[in-house]
């Protein structure tokens, strides 16, 4: 505990002292996490193409504005306009991109496999990340930009990722999410109008009540309230490769802790990364995500509750017509649609009094896979996760009866989805 205590003050000083101005770090010359990339190369150009994949960018714009970048891939013989496999989209976690899919081998990483088994890949990237495009009519140095949390990710972001992959091609999805990805995957299946355009759902390191989360350095933040003071302090966007940012985890880094132990403080002991990829991770993540997205995470570990964002009682009023926000109801998730989980006994932030507590709540009964030594970040960066998680995931997608049909542009002459 002795170590993230000492992480904790120095985030507590650092946001006291530093949130007015941080301009007298603007000549820094290195960082252990490099700041975000100076070219504006596509996630196509970086990660996908030179490796062999076919790799194609598309924009969509949210109902609400926002400019998001979805990739879509397939396989190294594939052609993207005449994909045959059923679409399938990948959602990110916290403080990550798209190219999270992609930060292992072509034979570890999901995004690669998927497209090898004949999947139509679809990689989404919601607000505030590197690889979305900003707002149609607000400036990222804007608040107004950063007023948002993983709801509006779920019910804007999600939504307008399905629409636009369900009209491009004319067929129902499935959706793999991680972390963050999964509670926006449970938020926006409890609406109608979302959920019947899904065939199906599998979630990593699934989370929707937190109230159990035992990893001590977020316990620690939790209980003294860095959410407010960081929004007290006027941060509203937080980017880790800002300037700020950088000197903050660079001396977090050198100073106090090892990196690698604060991710485990944060997410639990991950057993099978591979520390040659680190340097990979760490130049494209973290990315950015809102001041508020942090506060309403951190109201749910606070209250136990899986609710839209709490603005206090008379704001409630305002917005809700009601003194507390509404709860996203779970058993609205249509009972037949399945559900694929794959959760860890390392893991501190999905823990399993809180995934019964989810699983109670659904009318299905999701398939389950429990890996005892898996921690957070094991489910998209273990060297061993094609076996132990997209193997065994892959099997159960194929299973499905649907997923065995590819429709022609006409609805008829169905064939087999290998």
């Amino acid at each position: 505990m002795a170590k993230p205590l000492m992480a904790m003050v120095f985030l507590l000083c650092f946001f006291a002292l530093h949130s007015a101005d941080d301009s007298s770090y603007r000549s820094l010359e290195y960082s252990i996490l490099p700041r975000a990339l100076s070219d504006q190369k596509s996630l196509c150009s970086q990660l996908v193409q030179p490796v062999g994949y076919p790799c194609a960018e598309h924009q969509i714009q949210t109902k609400d504005g926002f400019l998001l970048g979805l990739q879509r891939v397939s396989s190294r013989d594939g052609e993207l306009e005449k994909q045959k496999g059923p679409p399938i989209l990948l959602l990110h976690g916290l403080f990550m991109g798209g190219d999270a899919w992609f930060l292992n081998s072509a034979r570890e990483s999901l995004g690669f496999i998927l497209a090898d088994n004949g999947f139509d890949v679809w990689i989404g990237n919601v607000r505030g990340t590197r690889w979305s495009h900003g707002h149609t009519s607000v400036s990222e140095d804007e608040k107004e930009f950063w007023d948002w949390s993983w709801e509006d990710l779920a019910l804007y972001d999600l939504a307008g990722m399905i629409d636009y992959i369900n009209s491009l091609t004319k067929r129902k999805i499935y959706v793999v999410g991680h972390s963050q990805g999964t509670i926006m995957s449970f938020a926006a299946l409890t609406q109608p109008d979302i959920a019947k355009k899904v065939e199906a759902a599998a979630l990593l390191s699934p989370i929707s009540y937190l109230e159990h989360i035992t990893a001590p350095l977020v316990r620690l933040m939790v209980d003294t309230h860095l959410d407010t003071i960081i929004l007290a302090a006027g941060f509203h966007e937080l980017n880790f490769k800002s300037d700020w940012g950088t000197v903050l985890l660079d001396d977090l880094c050198d100073r106090l802790v090892n990196c690698i132990n604060v991710l485990s403080s944060i997410t639990g002991e991950n057993c099978c990364l591979n520390g040659s990829r680190f340097d990979l991770f760490f130049e494209y993540e973290p990315h950015p995500s809102s001041a508020k997205n942090l506060h309403h995470l951190f109201q749910m570990i606070r209250k136990g509750t899986f609710s839209r964002y709490d603005y206090g009682l008379l704001k409630n009023l305002r917005v809700y017509g009601q003194r507390k926000p509404p709860a996203f109801d779970l058993s609205r998730i249509p009972k037949s649609l399945p559900l694929w989980m794959a959760y860890g006994g390392s893991d501190e932030l999905s823990d399993w009094t809180d995934l019964q507590h989810t699983i109670k709540e659904l009318k299905s009964v999701p398939e389950l896979v429990y890996l005892e030594n898996y921690g957070h970040v094991d489910f998209i960066l273990s060297m061993k996760a094609k076996e132990d998680v997209y193997d065994p995931m892959i099997k159960f997608l194929k299973s499905l009866g649907k997923s065995g049909i590819e429709y022609g542009d006409d609805g008829q002459n169905p064939s087999e989805f290998r």
